[in-house]
C-alpha cells in the first residue's frame, strides 16, 4: 500500500464516490477537495487508510464538517482498522455522517497469517454486546482469532446511526467495490508475518548443518500411508522409497565430509620407505667420497 495521501473522487448521478488512501497526516489534502464533492449523498471508501495521526484527525473533523455544511451526506465504507480505532476514540470523527461497513482483524495462528474481514454495520446492531463474526483461514481452513479486542474495537456500534437502505448507494458501493455478494477478505497492509520457505543453496559452504537421515520402519508397524505386509514391515514400495531417500541421505553425508575434510596426509608405510631411501643415498655418497679420497693418498 503506497504510504503517500492519494483520493479519487468519481461522481455518478447525485452520489459522490470518494476513496481515500495511504497515510493522512500533516500532508494530506483534504482542503482541496472540499469544492469537489457537491451536495447529495458522499460515500467516503477508508479502506486503504493504513494510518492517521493527530493532525490528520484535526483536518478530517474539519474537512468532513465542511462538506456538510455543502449539504453532502457522509457515509463511510471499508473504514480500515486504523479509522475505526479513530472513530472509538474521537466522539465527532464521522461528523453527522454514519458508518455503512468496517473491516475487522484476524489472525491464524496456526499458519501465522493475518486477515481483515468486511463486516456491514447493519448485520451487528442491536447486539447488547456484539461478538466478532466467524472468520475461516484460507491456507487451513481453521477459524481464525480475532485481533482485538471485542469489547473496545465494536464499542463505536452502540452510536453509529442506523443506515436505511439506499438502492443507489448500494448501486455506487457494488460498481466501485464489487464483492460479488461475499464478505470481502484480504491481507493485512503488513502481510510479512506469513513464513517463507527456504530455498537450499546448490553449493553449501563447510559450515553448513549436514542432513538429516530418514527414519527406517519399525518391527510390527507401517509407516502411515502405508499398507503392512506379512513381515510386519510397510509395503514393498513404501521401504524401497524409504531405502533410497537413506542411500541418497547417506551419498550426500559423505561427500560434504569429504569436501570439508582436511587433504589427508600421506600412510606412515610409505613415509618409513622414503626415509630409508634417503638414508641409504646418503651412505652411498659418503662411501664414494670416502673412497676418492683415500684412493689418491
Amino acid at each position: 500500500m503506497n504510504q503517500k495521501f492519494q483520493a479519487a473522487i468519481t461522481q455518478k448521478d447525485d452520489v459522490c464516490y470518494v476513496k481515500l488512501s495511504g497515510v493522512i497526516d500533516e500532508d494530506n489534502n483534504l482542503t482541496t477537495l472540499v469544492d469537489q464533492i457537491p451536495a447529495g449523498t458522499a460515500v467516503i471508501n477508508v479502506g486503504e487508510v493504513e494510518r492517521i495521526n493527530s493532525c490528520g484527525v484535526r483536518d478530517w473533523v474539519n474537512w468532513l464538517g465542511k462538506i456538510e455544511k455543502n449539504n453532502a451526506s457522509v457515509v463511510l465504507v471499508e473504514c480500515s482498522p486504523a479509522i475505526v480505532a479513530q472513530i472509538n476514540l474521537v466522539h465527532n470523527f464521522t461528523g453527522g455522517g454514519a458508518v455503512k461497513s468496517f473491516f475487522a482483524p484476524y489472525f491464524c495462528p496456526a499458519c501465522d497469517l493475518e486477515k481483515v474481514l468486511l463486516i456491514e454495520t447493519a448485520e451487528m446492531s442491536g447486539q447488547a454486546s456484539p461478538t466478532a463474526p466467524t472468520c475461516r483461514c484460507d491456507e487451513c481452513d481453521g477459524p481464525m482469532d480475532f485481533d482485538d479486542m471485542e469489547e473496545s474495537y465494536f464499542a463505536f456500534l452502540a452510536n453509529t446511526k442506523k443506515i436505511v437502505t439506499d438502492a443507489r448507494v448500494d448501486s455506487v458501493i457494488n460498481e466501485f467495490t464489487p464483492t460479488d455478494g461475499d464478505k470481502k477478505l484480504r491481507p493485512r497492509s503488513n502481510p510479512g508475518n506469513a513464513p517463507t520457505a527456504k530455498t537450499p543453496s546448490s553449493s553449501p559452504g563447510p559450515n553448513a548443518p549436514l542432513p538429516s537421515i530418514p527414519s527406517l520402519p519399525t518391527m510390527g508397524g507401517s509407516r502411515p500411508g502405508s499398507s503392512p505386509g506379512a513381515n510386519g514391515f510397510g509395503s514393498s514400495s513404501t521401504a524401497s522409497g524409504v531405502r533410497s531417500s537413506a542411500a541418497a541421505a547417506l551419498a550426500e553425508l559423505e561427500a560434504r565430509r569429504n569436501a570439508t575434510s582436511p587433504v589427508p596426509l600421506a600412510p606412515s608405510g610409505r613415509s618409513n620407505v622414503a626415509w630409508f631411501i634417503v638414508a641409504a643415498v646418503l651412505l652411498i655418497a659418503t662411501a664414494l667420497l670416502g673412497y676418492v679420497l683415500f684412493a689418491r693418498k
